[in-house]
C-alpha cells in the first residue's frame, strides 16, 4: 500500500446519504465495508467526522444563537456521528476506539495522543470526535491537527465530488479538474479545499491532502493503492 497511516476526514452531510437530515444506515454500512477492505491490507486508519448532518454552530449563530454555545452543540453532534460510525465498523468485525476532545467518559475515551497511536499500532480504527474541543474551529482543523499529532502520512478528504475543480462542477459544466495542485496554487486561485486555518496548518507541516469521491465504492482502496484518482495537494 502507498500509505501506512492515514487520517480520513468525512463530512457529517456524507452520512445523510439520500436523506435530508440525520444518518443513513446504508451509507454507514458502505463506508464501513470500504474501510474494512483497507484495514485488511495493514493500513492504520484514524477518522475525523463532522456534524453538519445534525447541527452546525455557524448556522445557529447566523440565526441569533450564541456562537460558542452553537459550536459546542456541533461538537456533540460529531460525537453522535462517531458513535454511529463506530457501531457500523464493529458490525463489520473491526475493533475501534472513539476518542473525544470534550470529556464524555461514559461514551468515549478522552483524546490522548500516545493512547491513540497505540490503538492504531494494534490495528484498531480510532475515531476522533468533539472537533478540537474549542469553539470557532472546524472539523477540518481538527482533522489536520490530529493527523499531525499521530504522524499520519496523508489526509484523505472524502467528499461527494471526485476532486478539486477550478469552480463548482455542480454549477459550471466547464469547470476543470486538477489531478495535482500545490498548496500555493490553491491559495492563489482561491479554491475551497478546507478552511484557511486547517489548510495553512497542513501546508506548514508538509502534510499532503487528497480530495476524492468517497461515495463511489472502491475509491478508498484505489487512493490507498496510489492510483491517481481525486486531487492531490502537496508542496
Amino acid at each position: 500500500m502507498h500509505y501506512k497511516r492515514i487520517l480520513l476526514k468525512l463530512s457529517g452531510e456524507a452520512l445523510m446519504g439520500n436523506l435530508q437530515y440525520g444518518i443513513d444506515p446504508e451509507r454507514l454500512k458502505e463506508y464501513a465495508q470500504d474501510i474494512k477492505a483497507i484495514i485488511a491490507t495493514g493500513v492504520q486508519v484514524a477518522i475525523v467526522i463532522g456534524g453538519g448532518n445534525i447541527f452546525r454552530g455557524v448556522a445557529g449563530a447566523s440565526k441569533g444563537m450564541d456562537r460558542v454555545q452553537g459550536d459546542h452543540m456541533g461538537m456533540l453532534a460529531t460525537v453522535i456521528n462517531g458513535l454511529a460510525l463506530q457501531g457500523a465498523l464493529e458490525d463489520q468485525g473491526i475493533p475501534t476506539r472513539l476518542q473525544s476532545a470534550i470529556k464524555i467518559n461514559e461514551v468515549a475515551e478522552p483524546f490522548i495522543k500516545r493512547r491513540a497511536v497505540r490503538h492504531l499500532e494494534k490495528g484498531r480504527v480510532v475515531i476522533f470526535g468533539g472537533g478540537t474541543g474549542n469553539p470557532y474551529f472546524t472539523t477540518d482543523s481538527a482533522a489536520v491537527l490530529r493527523a499531525i499529532e499521530i504522524n499520519a502520512d496523508v489526509i484523505l478528504k472524502g467528499t461527494r465530488v471526485d476532486g478539486i475543480y477550478s469552480s463548482d462542477p455542480e454549477k459550471n459544466a466547464d469547470a476543470v479538474k486538477f489531478e495535482f495542485i500545490s498548496f500555493e496554487d490553491v491559495l492563489k486561485k482561491g479554491l475551497k479545499v478546507m478552511d484557511t486555518t486547517a489548510f495553512t496548518l497542513s501546508q506548514e507541516n508538509e502534510l499532503p491532502i487528497i480530495v476524492f469521491d468517497m461515495n463511489t465504492r472502491g475509491n478508498l482502496m484505489k487512493v490507498i493503492s496510489g492510483e491517481n484518482i481525486g486531487t492531490k495537494v502537496n508542496l
